[in-house]
């Protein structure tokens, strides 16, 4: 059970220190050097845990078994953070920017999932969307 649900409180807890970390960044910084530094220190740490967690077959092999997808996802991620880092810099609340862009989010994977992944929604999936919907129309009123 534990390794189940441990993902989702990890996420929530990354989540909450990269709103306020991104919420925080000095208004002065330039926003793409901000982003470089973060990836660099990124780098080191995802560097320090592929040679000391026991993932490391040898460097060839795995530069060889990296696909498209590992390109795309360095892109998203780029531009999702300096989305996030750019709507907070245009004055969202930080209580407010993330939940709407995150409801945005969870109603755009439900289409692709339900077309594209061929995943199934339930009655109370539905109910779930329309009031997250609903939400964000009371959210912005």
């Amino acid at each position: 059970m534990w390794s189940y649900y441990w993902p989702i409180g990890f996420i929530v807890f990354s989540n909450v220190l990269y709103h306020i970390c991104s919420k925080s960044l000095s208004g002065g910084a330039d926003p793409y050097f901000s982003l470089l530094v973060t990836y660099i220190v990124a780098a080191l740490i995802c560097l320090a845990l592929y040679l000391f967690t026991g993932h490391f077959r040898s460097f060839c092999s795995d530069v060889g078994a990296i696909k498209w997808n590992s390109l795309v996802l360095g892109v998203s991620i780029v531009c999702l953070e300096l989305g996030f880092i750019m709507m907070y810099r245009a004055g969202w609340n930080i209580s407010i920017g993330s939940l709407i862009a995150n409801i945005c989010l969870a109603a755009a994977l439900v289409v692709i999932g339900v077309f594209f992944y061929r995943e199934n929604l339930t009655l109370n999936n539905i109910i779930g969307m329309i009031l997250c919907i609903s939400g964000l129309i009371f959210i912005n009123i």
